[in-house]
């Protein structure tokens, strides 16, 4: 196993204290071993400076520095400017780093050079990160909002305001906010859930509109009006506090120590999401945040991380505003409005009632759902005899009453498949006509209702081909 390593740059300020309120600006000697060594592991070197694909490129600078950041959704992004800003603060990466785009929408990490497994990729310290525990230490708890919150049964949304409220509270402060390149350098258009329009909801399939109608919930729940220290233009701005939320909720994640904490890391805001990840991220005890590989990553590769479940990439659609092509299954799309513990105990949950995207196979939790379901009407005594089965692990029983009651499960499948397949026709008719230029979040959605019908024919060629 290669040690993980790395040598924190040092950090010269006007004050002593562990935890810095505001990004310090580092300078770095001959004599600092980060300036020498750049943390060698293994041969490797951690770079403070690792020059971009968009900054080598010959293409022109993204964006001229500007007062105040433009949240226009066409707004171009400052990548170089942002890179150069991480390296002053003492950001490591390293050598092979690299931030690129396919499209100019989408940029993200890559490597272009091998790196071994548990190797160091980056390392970014503390007070460049956001948290919403400092955040609500910072502006104080506001017990108004807090318990609005704790009204709507959204106690869950409590961190992601704090941290809402502190891009809103750096946006105000223009250039004078430490981290305005890094938010200059963040997208302006989004796709997820709370950027969709009524026409956006009316060509997704049910299940998946109201997941995403839900972030759009999220949105609304998280008003900032009483905020007291905010300026009545940012509280009256929509488009604004629309993509402070966005920012959050697209970049933030829970740091697993326990703390609760939701911390966004300035350039590990770069990994996207993959079923099969190359790095995860880890903190000190210090707070500083480290990115380590998972397994060895070839040059050329892209550096993911997993932003949640490869099995319910609805969610990952919904809040994220991408269709997860790596994911290996897909929601089977059954929905049961009253879900009881005994279909939870038979396997009902979004990411176990899966149909397969290569071959079309489906869980054993769908079938056992459906053959539950179906005695229930037919036969309690048998529901409860399949349940107990079911329970006590007795495959035998319940293979029996699966094959006595195959023609009627399967027969339910079919009238699920085609009457999904059905609505899928209609949703495609509804976008018919539109185009991306007057509804531009229309393309992913037809990608994702396109994915979501080769599923469904594959499982309908795998189990009911003539």
């Amino acid at each position: 196993m290669v040690k993980l390593f790395f040598v924190a740059a040092v950090v010269t300020a006007s004050t002593t204290q562990a935890f810095l309120p505001v990004p310090t600006k580092v300078t770095t000697t001959a004599a600092t071993p980060f300036a020498t060594t750049a943390a060698t592991t293994s041969g490797r070197r951690l770079s403070s400076s690792s020059p971009s694909l968009l900054e080598d490129s010959s293409t022109t600078r993204l964006l001229a520095v500007s007062t105040i950041v433009d949240i226009d959704e066409r707004a171009p992004r400052d990548l170089p400017t942002m890179s150069d800003w991480a390296s002053t603060y003492g950001v490591q990466r390293v050598g092979g780093f690299q931030l690129t785009s396919n499209d100019g929408m989408d940029i993200y990490a890559v490597t272009t050079e091998n790196i071994p497994a548990n190797s160091p990729v980056l390392y970014v310290p503390s007070q460049m990160i956001l948290s919403s525990n400092r955040a609500a230490q910072e502006f104080g708890r506001m017990h108004d909002v807090d318990s609005l919150l704790e009204s709507l049964e959204v106690t869950d949304q409590i961190r992601y305001f704090y941290l809402m409220v502190k891009i809103l509270v750096e946006y105000e402060k223009g250039q004078d906010s430490p981290w305005y390149p890094w938010l200059n350098s963040l997208p302006r258009f989004y796709t997820n859930g709370a950027s969709m329009t009524s026409v956006c909801y009316e060509c997704l399939p049910p299940f998946v509109r109201s997941i995403t109608l839900k972030e759009r919930t999220n949105l609304l729940c998280l008003d900032v009006k009483k905020v007291p220290f905010l300026s009545d233009q940012t509280k009256r701005n929509k488009d604004l506090i629309k993509w402070a939320f966005q920012v959050v909720y697209t970049r933030a994640f829970e740091a697993q120590d326990g703390s609760g904490d939701l911390r966004i890391v300035p350039l590990a805001d770069y990994f996207n999401h993959g079923t099969e990840t190359e790095v995860a991220l880890m903190y000190d005890g210090e707070g500083n945040c480290y990115a380590q590989t998972t397994r060895d990553v070839p040059a050329g590769s892209p550096l993911r991380m997993s932003y949640g479940d490869p099995t319910n990439p609805s969610f990952l659609f919904a809040r994220y505003g991408f269709v997860d092509e790596t994911s290996p299954a897909i929601f089977c799309k059954i929905t049961i409005p009253h879900v009881t513990k005994e279909l939870e105990d038979m396997g009902y949950s979004h990411n176990r009632m899966l149909f397969y995207k290569e071959n079309g196979d489906v869980s054993e939790e769908v079938w056992d759902v459906l053959l539950y379901r179906l005695l229930g009407d037919v036969d309690v005594s048998q529901q409860r005899q399949f349940y107990t089965a079911h329970m006590n692990g007795d495959s035998q029983t319940k293979q029996a009453m699966h094959q006595q009651y195959w023609g009627q499960t399967s027969q339910k499948m079919l009238d699920h498949i085609d009457d999904f397949l059905a609505q899928l026709t209609v949703l495609a008719q509804k976008s018919s006509g539109k185009t991306s230029n007057e509804h531009p979040r229309l393309p992913l959605i037809t990608k994702h209702n396109e994915i979501v019908k080769d599923t469904f024919l594959k499982v309908k060629a795998r189990y009911f081909s003539s």
